[in-house]
């Protein structure tokens, strides 16, 4: 008889080879291959990187009480039988919540040579990390959500450790920046939504910085060799009251020492912080990396932080794109503005020589607005587009607006003017 079959070519393939087929399958499926035959039976079993997300168990129930039990289930039984070293464990499932078999995973984690572990459990109780977590000496990328997190004093640090992500995460002050400085290799590093904290980051080969959350005060106090920096800080009346009777100037001590910065975004409030004593301080540094700034909700009626803006784009000779957001809750009778304020030597008069793209949103068409808008439109010789997005749609001054831009001397012979509405 012929063998319509033909022989069992996958079978024979080398282990690291059915092992990187089998890890781009769901953790579900790959589980499955073992019904295939006898050769199958535990071939998924030695993959090294395990990924439980809202998949690996069908929601076959309305209550969600059996469906976590049984994930659960699911996740203890392939750790339980699981042969050999896990590189990866990562836990993105909705359904699960916190339970006592976390600790028992991640002390199984520990003694498998362990080096990326996420942990993104559903809304509920947070979770409190176990001590054996801090045993997991190879770990390079470590993310937690949700959970409460507190490092032994015996804990050396994480040596291996190039990316750190907390979102939620329950952990005190002192304790979040000795974790950071523990960690010498550290790459990246994310924190978000955390409350009312002052922060002070050292970490020599960080290179991006993603910060959400109420923040009294941040300091990077060793990190020059940043590259992307993106931060949200989010206003409670406590720190609006901080920053007022702040004498520090936290241009400085935020900016003052990441000579090698690309890529700046800075959200809610962000510009605001930057603006507390930058009057009063010479800035010495250039960014001669630096090549896209995005500042949202900038308030145009606060000439410090306009101020922010020119120091920050001066002193970036290799500025590309720059991306600004008005505050929109400008009231529309504003105060007389103090337009002296752009003939004042404070400015400086340098070329913005590499600057080809200029978004602006929210804008009213106030006075300091349009000011700003000619300084760049003056001082951008290669500039190819500015775009205007008005924060309303107000035919009146829109047309004001544009009259005075038309009348504005431009060093781009290139250049364009667009208004959008949205």
């Amino acid at each position: 008889m012929v063998d319509v079959m033909g022989p069992d070519l996958i079978s024979d393939l080398p282990q690291s080879i059915i092992e990187s087929i089998l890890v781009q399958l769901p953790i579900r499926d790959a589980v499955r291959t073992s019904i295939l035959s006898s050769k199958w039976r535990y071939k998924w079993a030695s993959i090294t990187q395990l990924v439980f997300d809202d998949k690996c168990v069908p929601p076959f129930s309305n209550d969600r009480e059996v469906v976590e039990r049984s994930v659960v289930k699911f996740i203890t039984r392939a750790l339980f039988l699981h042969q050999g070293p896990i590189h990866k464990f990562q836990i993105s499932n909705s359904m699960l919540q916190s339970c006592p078999e976390i600790d028992q995973w991640i002390l199984f984690l520990s003694r498998n040579d362990i080096k990326v572990l996420v942990m993104e459990l559903g809304e509920g109780e947070f979770f409190r990390i176990p001590s054996s977590l801090f045993n997991c000496r190879k770990l390079t990328r470590l993310e937690l959500s949700r959970c409460e997190l507190d490092p032994p004093h015996s804990f050396k640090g994480f040596v291996c450790l190039r990316s750190l992500n907390l979102h939620q995460v329950l952990i005190s002050p002192d304790a979040v920046e000795s974790l950071i400085s523990r960690c010498p290799l550290l790459e990246s590093l994310s924190l978000s939504y955390f409350d009312n904290l002052a922060l002070t980051i050292s970490a020599p080969n960080l290179k991006y910085l993603y910060l959400e959350g109420e923040f009294k005060d941040i300091c990077l106090e060793d990190t020059p060799l940043l590259v992307e920096i993106s931060i949200a800080m989010y206003m409670t009346d406590d720190i609006a009251e901080h920053f007022e009777q702040s004498s520090n100037c936290n241009f400085l001590k935020f900016l003052g020492g990441v000579p090698n910065l690309e890529k700046l975004v800075g959200l809610i409030y962000f510009t605001k912080y930057l603006s507390i004593g930058i009057d009063s301080v010479h800035l010495p540094i250039m960014y001669h990396n630096l090549e896209t700034i995005e500042l949202y909700q900038v308030n145009f009626e606060d000439t410090k932080e306009i101020l922010v803006i020119l120091r920050m784009i001066t002193s970036s000779p290799n500025l590309k794109e720059l991306h600004i957001s008005g505050s929109s809750n400008i009231p529309i009778a504003a105060d007389a503005p103090d337009l002296d304020f752009w003939e004042k030597g404070c400015l400086s008069d340098s070329a913005l020589n590499k600057l080809k793209t200029v978004k602006l949103s929210e804008m009213g068409g106030w006075p300091h607005e349009i000011e700003f808008i000619k300084y760049l439109l003056c001082r951008s010789p290669v500039l190819e587009t500015l775009s205007i997005i008005p924060c309303v749609f107000d035919m009146g001054n829109n047309l004001k607006m544009l009259i005075e831009l038309v009348k504005c001397r431009r060093a781009s012979s290139r250049g364009e003017v667009i208004f959008i509405h949205e």
